[in-house]
């Protein structure tokens, strides 16, 4: 049986999990594959302890691998992306497939490296950059081929959904992060994650595959979750709706949406009743409908089985003697759309909105005078006297789809009345079909 020699750069949780099981399963994924996928150098900044290498030859030099003659795929495991970038390229020079894990790497510079890689007949594989474990990427790009995709939606990282899984039950923003930290679910720096970066660097890749665009990663709308008060999970929850940090892109007839954000997304939708620190990601096609892919957005064994998955493909092709099988993002290059990134302020959506006004007559009226004035329906209402302070009361709306222009014109006005002393909280809210 052929043989396809395999570098490995970046020894790290899934470094060490691709080392494992491409041992465990050697003879399975053989079988598979049609070749035998012989792991011919590893590399990382230090020899690991946790992962038992056997004869596997180790360099601290990451850059020793894309100059080893013998490798056929380059696996870029070490995260980051100005090094990282410098490796892919280098590796693309020396006439390489690579395979890679690095979703801001795709994201940020995957334009640059498809370019290169066509150039010099090399294929780029990334399946393992988004939802960890998830094959939606090869679903979107192959499964569904035949479709048109109308939008997607998704929970993509596994660390925000924890954290608002866990303040349903009241818990404090800081307090679940510092357990999700102490859990190994968050990184010592967690800006990525809580702030949505994490998640745009997935959801533009999702687009662009789903689409056929460019990657527009600057472009993306992205919104945290820092502000989200177990007060507004439980007043979203009285009005029948679950609050999610979504990544959301849709066609448009002018453009598409690329946005990251809080979402309120109604209790009996089966993405609302995703927890913890597992994804999911929806997806709408013209000819199939609706469908859902779940499990877990990270992990070592998991995302190795992506990344495993896309050494597959790419040994195959090795074996063959072919070249690329399928195209990067799903299309050919002279089939990519340049469809613009819509702005936010024409982006449409549902909106709840916690407004805190003093407790007197004539409030209400003038906060209702407000959203009809810049054409906002309301289709609910929520105030209880219990909950007055300071002699203010905290008035819950759930809005009817409309522009993000009118909202915050709306706001704007709101805000500018003496009756209400502090900001307005808004998070949108989005009614996918069931």
């Amino acid at each position: 049986m052929k043989e396809v020699k395999i570098g490995i750069c970046g020894l790290g949780t899934v470094g060490g999990g691709t080392v494992t099981v491409l041992q465990r399963n050697a003879e399975l994924i053989a079988g598979r594959a049609g070749c035998r996928l012989i792991i011919a150098q590893a590399a990382s900044r230090r020899r690991p302890e946790h992962i038992e290498l056997g004869t596997i030859p180790f360099s601290d030099d990451i850059f020793q691998v894309v100059q080893n003659p013998e490798i056929d795929i380059v696996v870029e495991l070490i995260g980051g992306c100005e090094t990282a970038l410098e490796l892919v390229l280098a590796a693309i020079e020396n006439g390489k497939h690579v395979v890679t894990a690095n979703k801001a790497l795709i994201a940020v510079h995957g334009n640059e490296i498809f370019e290169a890689a066509a150039r010099h007949g090399v294929v780029v594989a990334f399946e393992s950059s988004v939802a960890g474990g998830i094959p939606v990427l090869k679903a979107i790009r192959e499964g569904l081929a035949a479709n048109r995709i109308n939008w997607l939606a998704g929970i993509i990282n596994g660390t925000g959904n924890y954290i608002l899984s866990e303040m349903r039950s009241g818990r404090a923003f800081d307090e679940v992060l510092r357990e999700a930290q102490a859990l190994g679910y968050a990184e010592a720096d967690p800006t990525f994650d809580v702030e949505g970066i994490d998640a745009a660097h997935k959801l533009t890749i999702l687009a662009s595959s789903a689409f056929g665009v460019p990657l527009q990663f600057e472009k993306a709308y992205t919104e945290g979750i820092a502000n989200i008060t177990p007060y507004d999970i439980s007043h979203a929850e009285s009005l029948g709706y679950r609050i999610k940090h979504l990544g959301i892109a849709r066609r448009q007839a002018d453009g598409i949406e690329l946005r990251v954000h809080p979402t309120l997304v109604p209790v009996r939708h089966l993405i609302a009743n995703v927890d913890g620190v597992l994804n999911a990601v929806l997806v709408d096609g013209d000819a199939v409908g609706q469908t859902m892919y779940y499990g877990p957005g990270a992990g070592a064994e998991a995302t190795a089985s992506a990344v495993i998955a896309d050494l597959v493909d790419v040994a195959r092709s090795v074996a063959a003697g072919s070249s690329q099988r399928v195209p990067y993002l799903g299309f050919e290059p002279e089939a990519l759309e340049e469809l613009a990134v819509l702005p936010m302020e024409e982006v449409h959506s549902a909106f709840y909105l916690r407004i805190h006004a003093l407790d007197r007559p004539g409030v209400l009226a003038k906060i209702a005078s407000i959203l009809s004035e810049h054409g906002i329906n309301i289709e609910s209402i929520m105030q209880k006297e219990t909950e007055v302070q300071d002699n203010t009361i905290p008035v819950i709306i759930l809005t009817h789809t409309v522009k993000e222009r009118q909202i915050n014109r709306a706001i704007a006005d709101l805000e500018a009345l003496p009756d209400i002393p502090q900001r307005v909280v808004r998070i949108r809210a989005e009614h996918f079909p069931d």
